[in-house]
């Protein structure tokens, strides 16, 4: 008797819609048939239109604003396709929420990265595939494989394009100096510089040195989330002050919350490049955002998991 190959079947939250369409067109198969339910009283509920039995299920569900509410939905999916009898079920997550919630700064501090990872795994993922998580370690919080994708190729095949010249790439704080040279190494002929900063509080910063030679340069800074973008622009000006002669600024993950885009039009910033891992509502969509898709290299990703093939080839 022949065995059947599994059936590859792609589902959906309400989190990105449109790039889980995306994705599922650049495979060449329909988005899954599903429905996410509220209740009057503010209950989730799922209803999965098509059977799953024995197939192998990816479901595109960033945990982004409104993070609760998307962590439910995906939660939900993910046990209302266990109990259907799939054979296996990857949590494509291109933003992972709480990713800064990664270890205890203080007394009695929470680690809810892991506590979201005990629970994407408890409702029954056998795998996980996210990009740019704030913290790699957060990998290890899995007692399951994650797909640890990086933006950055998708961000400096673009600024090759642009075609600048005399480029340093810049990393808004120490933490980020392996993304920059990453960017920087990909950028031909591109020097780099950092900024140390001081951050007193949340979302509060303080920018203390630059290191690193602007005179007469272009900048990219590159940084994993653009959250209020109080560090990226007072940084922006900073580098402009030190002698930049344009300062561009590039994310994978345009959280782009509080007074973020406020702060970015009234900045120097020339342009900030971001990718589709978040989506950007209209209101949000002003002049200098330019919105990468990152749908290719999650189809690809989930192609090769499929196949059983190796996922980091992508980046040889």
């Amino acid at each position: 008797m022949a065995v059947a190959v599994k059936k590859l079947k792609i589902f959906s939250g309400n989190a990105n819609p449109e790039l889980a369409e995306e994705i599922a067109a650049y495979l060449g198969i329909p988005l899954g048939e599903a429905k996410v339910v509220s209740f009057c009283d503010g209950e989730t509920s799922i209803v999965i239109n098509e059977s799953v039995r024995g197939a192998d299920v990816f479901v595109i569900q960033p945990t982004c604003n409104p993070t609760n509410d998307n962590i439910m939905e995906l939660l939900i999916m993910i046990d209302a396709l266990k109990r259907a009898s799939a054979y296996r079920i990857t949590a494509v997550m291109p933003y992972y929420g709480y990713a800064r919630q990664e270890r205890k700064s203080k007394a009695r501090d929470p680690i809810t990265a892991k506590l979201l990872a005990n629970l994407i795994t408890t409702a029954g993922a056998n795998r996980v595939v996210t990009m740019d998580l704030h913290a790699p370690a957060i990998q290890g919080f899995f007692d399951i494989p994650v797909d640890h994708l990086p933006g950055v190729p998708i961000l400096a095949e673009y600024f090759r394009e642009k075609e600048l010249q005399n480029i340093c790439v810049v990393s808004p704080d120490i933490g980020g100096v392996i993304r920059a040279r990453g960017l920087a190494e990909r950028v031909e002929g591109a020097t780099l510089a950092i900024i140390d900063k001081r951050r007193p509080e949340p979302n509060v910063s303080e920018i203390m040195t630059v290191i690193g030679d602007l005179q007469g340069k272009t900048a990219i800074m590159v940084d994993d989330i653009i959250d209020t973008a109080g560090t990226i622009t007072h940084a922006a000006q900073a580098l402009k002050d030190r002698g930049a002669l344009e300062v561009y600024a590039c994310c994978t993950h345009p959280v782009l919350s509080g007074a973020a885009i406020e702060r970015l039009q009234n900045s120097v910033i020339k342009e900030l490049v971001t990718t589709n891992t978040i989506p950007l509502p209209a209101e949000k969509a002003i002049p200098i955002i330019k919105v990468l898709s990152v749908a290719p290299l999650l189809g690809e990703a989930i192609a090769r998991i499929h196949e059983d093939l190796s996922v980091s080839k992508l980046f040889d």
